[in-house]
């Protein structure tokens, strides 16, 4: 491969993750007009509505038998486990602290493929996890209560929750993906994401959206298009470009996204034993790596 042809889906990846690193301060602003079922059900209808111009692409589909229990593996870890446990995290936490959780998803894709795939899971893999996790109960503890983040102990408890539905996601997909193109796949969680969403505009507390906010509107339909087409797409192309370990490691600079993003549109900041956490949540990644190879791509959703 050229430097050209390496350059291109490397700085795809980065582009990928800066707009799964926005996508915390967006959920922030539009949960602050709109209630997260009406955020997450209209986020799931604009991505939907943007792929039914391709859905013509998938009748040619050769459908393997036992498939459907791995797709219905991945929607119900990504989307619908993951942005119920994600919006009740952000409704609890600052977007700089749920970026800093997804820092282990690496590590918790390592251990589920161990669990279930039969793949190999080093020592070192373990006690970078532990510190990672340690890391992580320190940065919740030591957070303080702030209307941005009004009980973030919680918060970064169902970030973590977010996390492993990630994990479980990322599992599932590596067996579908040597089947069914990344574009059916995404199309498949945004359809059932839908469906899945939709009823909880029927609870009397939930209903639907009864006036115009500009700022979340805008915030949840830049979740469906930027986040849901957007960063998948560059995130697919540049799997099929480069190798799995070499994706899976730009997962890591979401959290540093997340906290400067954080920072400069809400105005949140992190206290000395925060940024000491952090710091802790990094190192036990970091010390998970070795010499390790990772087989799976992993994506934040």
């Amino acid at each position: 491969m050229t430097r050209h042809h390496q350059l291109l889906p490397q700085f795809s990846l980065l582009c990928a993750m800066l707009l799964w690193s926005s996508s915390f301060v967006a959920l922030k602003i539009a949960f602050q007009g709109y209630h997260p079922m009406q955020v997450i059900f209209g986020r799931m209808l604009v991505a939907s509505l943007l792929f039914l111009p391709v859905v013509g692409r998938f009748r040619h589909i050769r459908w393997r038998r036992g498939d459907i229990k791995y797709l219905l593996i991945m929607a119900i870890c990504e989307p619908c486990l993951y942005f119920l446990f994600e919006a009740k995290a952000l409704e609890n936490t600052s977007a700089s602290q749920a970026g800093m959780i997804t820092a282990m998803l690496p590590l918790l894709v390592a251990i589920l493929a161990w669990t279930f795939l039969g793949e190999q899971v080093s020592r070192q893999t373990l006690i970078g996890f532990s510190l990672a996790i340690a890391g992580a109960c320190w940065l919740s503890l030591s957070s303080e209560t702030t209307e941005m983040a009004p009980n973030p102990l919680l918060g970064n408890i169902c970030e973590f929750l977010a996390m492993i539905c990630a994990a479980g996601y990322t599992v599932s997909l590596k067996h579908l993906t040597s089947n069914y193109s990344p574009l059916f796949l995404t199309a498949f969680q945004a359809f059932l994401g839908s469906l899945f969403f939709g009823p909880f505009l029927l609870v009397p507390s939930v209903g639907l959206p009864d006036q115009w906010l500009t700022q979340p509107a805008l915030a949840t339909v830049y979740l469906g298009t930027f986040i849901t087409l957007g960063a998948y797409g560059l995130y697919n192309f540049a799997v099929s470009k480069v190798p799995a370990s070499q994706a899976a490691g730009f997962v890591n600079l979401i959290p540093v996204f997340s906290v400067v993003l954080g920072m400069i549109v809400l105005n949140e900041r992190l206290s000395l034993q925060q940024w000491l956490a952090s710091v802790l949540v990094f190192w036990g990644v970091y010390v998970s790596r070795g010499r390790r190879s990772a087989k799976l791509a992993v994506s934040p959703g």
